[in-house]
Parts: C-alpha cells; structure tokens; sequence
C-alpha cells in the first residue's frame, strides 16, 4: 500500500512517536510505502508531500513537535477543499490517510469518510485529553508534567514574597491539565470550565490560610474557567473552526482576589510552554502504541475507525464515537481536588 499522514491543529509531545511508529511498522513488516502532507490538513488540499522513510523518521522519538508541521486548515472552509484532497489523494497514489490529530483534525477526518469515502485512520492528539471514547491522548502527561513543575517553582516565590499566585493553564472547555496539574503540585485551590468559579469561595479559602499561618497561596486556571458573576471573553474572534480565543482569566482573578483581600496577588500564563518540549515516557509509548494499531487499521481496510486507550488495551472506535461529544473533567476527580482546597 501507499500511505499519506498528517498531524492538524496544535502541536503535541509525542506526534513523532506515532510517525516513527507507522513508518517503521508499515515498511518493515507490511512493505508499504509513506508519503507525509505537510502542515496538517492544508497539506492534501494544496498537494505539499514529502517521503517519508526509516531514514528521516530515525532518532525522532525524543523530539517535541511534529517533523510534518502542522496547522488549524479546515478543508471545509477551503473553496472545493475536500475535492483538493481527494484529487491529490489520488495523484500521489494513496491507498489511505492516517490522520493525527485533536477533535477538529478527526471531526474533518469522520466528515471526509462519510462524505468522501475517504479511506481514513485517526489517532486521537490533544494535551487538553478531551476526546471521547480513549482514557488518554497522548500529550496529556506532558503538559500535567509541566505544569506541576512550574507550579512546584511557583511555590518558592510565592512563599518567599508571601504572596498569592494564580497560574493559568491550558483548556478551553476541559479542567483536565488544571485537575491534574493541579493536584500534582499541590495547589491550594483550582478553577475549571466545568464548575463556575465562585469569588466568595475562592477568596475565603485564600483567608482561611492566611488565618492558619499560611501567607501565601498558589490558585490553578484552566483558561477557559469563567466567574460565576460574568462571562468573560474579551476576545470575540473566531478561529477557522468558529472557536472563540480564550485567555486572560488568570489575570482578572488575581486583580479581584488582590481587591478582596488586601493580599498581593501576581498572575502567570503558562501558554504554549505546555505544548513544548521533550514528551515523557507514558507519552512516548502511548504515541508508539496507537501509531502501531493505526497501522494495521489501514492494512486490514478497517477505515473510519480511530485508535484508543480502554484501560490498557489500544483498541479501534468509530471516528464519530471519538469526536461526537467533548469528554469534560470527571467531577468525582475535582471533588478529589476540593478536599485541599484552603
């Protein structure tokens, strides 16, 4: 066979892995060949390939990033987009597409097999883990691993200076990087999208450890937690997949707590430095796993399907099961959390 590969929208660690993983199973022991697109879907609509082959995929495992590049296109909202892929699909000879990506990359994906019969393999990439249908995506322990170290080095100031920080993560509609990364660096309270954020509370808790000696306190964000009093989205543009720009809740709550309890307050953004970097083993592993099971996905003509985490076994899912509805923090998780909170 001969197989086209692209990684959309964010970057993630652990994309490499699942690039090295189907080019070294699918040459070695299917004797197939591999042609990457370039910069995600934008790659198929405008026809920007390259080989790929043990050689260029060799010693990329450690790697960040993706060596494919990467970008948020939506073929839809690209004038005859998806009849560009099909067209190029079939100039450079494919058989089928392995499509890495998040929920826009895969929904594109389940929209082009269904309208298209695009013979297509996702695997699911987000460090936001808020696909359905798979426990984790790989990405996921990356970021939670970068935020509790910068929340374990956020504590030496805040301690120092007796001063409360809130610290911005991750997560648009998902408080799974804030949950986790949260509880993992010991923060004295967490905000999520899930659960409105509520000052009265939030300000209490940061009292309370004042009035037991506590002088400094560290408070997690996901981006897109919002006040429970007002919306708060000072951005209105829209991406090409109609999402609104999120950011700028960690530095609204640090003003408001400042105010309501006379305690300095500092806000910091982790932004993209939790999409960065080396991934760590479970992310490696996890990417080399789902790259292999895509594999023989396509070899076996079982198209329209996805790979996923179901406790420790990598399985197949329909395309639709993973991209049909946002899978949001467990609450039974943050109630775990609350119990550390002030």
């Amino acid at each position: 066979m001969r197989i086209g590969m692209l990684t959309g929208g964010g970057d993630c660690p652990g994309l490499n892995a699942v690039i090295r993983a189907v080019v070294r199973h699918s040459i070695k022991n299917y004797k197939s060949e591999l042609v990457g697109f370039l910069e995600g879907w934008r790659g198929p609509i405008e026809n920007k390939v390259m080989p790929l082959n043990l050689d260029n995929t060799s010693g990329i495992l450690h790697k960040g990033g993706t060596i494919l590049k990467s970008s948020r296109t939506n073929p839809f909202k690209v004038d005859k987009g998806p009849e560009k892929i099909m067209e190029n699909m079939k100039q450079n000879n494919l058989d089928a597409l392995i499509a890495i990506g998040g929920e826009d990359t895969c929904g594109v994906a389940h929209k082009m097999f269904t309208q298209y019969q695009l013979n297509v393999v996702c695997v699911p990439k987000t460090i936001d883990n808020d696909l359905s249908a798979t426990d984790f995506t790989f990405g996921f322990d990356t970021a939670v691993n970068i935020v509790m170290e910068c929340v374990d080095r956020l504590h030496s100031t805040a301690e120092s200076h007796d001063r409360i920080l809130v610290c911005e993560v991750m997560g648009r509609h998902a408080g799974w990087i804030a949950c986790y990364g949260g509880i993992a660096g010991g923060a004295d309270f967490i905000c999520v999208p899930e659960k409105p954020i509520n000052l009265s509370e939030l300000v209490k808790a940061v009292k309370n450890r004042h009035a037991n000696g506590k002088k400094f306190s560290i408070i997690v964000a996901a981006e897109g937690a919002k006040l429970a009093e007002a919306e708060i989205l000072k951005d209105k543009e829209l991406d090409a997949f109609g999402h609104v720009k999120l950011g700028g809740i960690g530095e609204q709550l640090a003003k408001l707590i400042e105010k309501e309890t006379g305690f300095e307050t500092r806000s910091t953004t982790l932004g993209h430095i939790q999409r960065g970097g080396s991934p760590t083993a479970f992310d490696r592993v996890l990417g080399t796993r789902f790259g292999v099971k895509a594999t023989d996905l396509v070899h076996t003509k079982k198209f329209g399907t996805m790979v996923a985490l179901n406790g420790n076994q990598i399985v197949d899912v329909p395309v639709e099961a993973g991209v049909g509805t946002l899978k949001t923090l467990d609450m039974d998780l943050y109630k775990t959390a609350s119990i550390f909170f002030g």
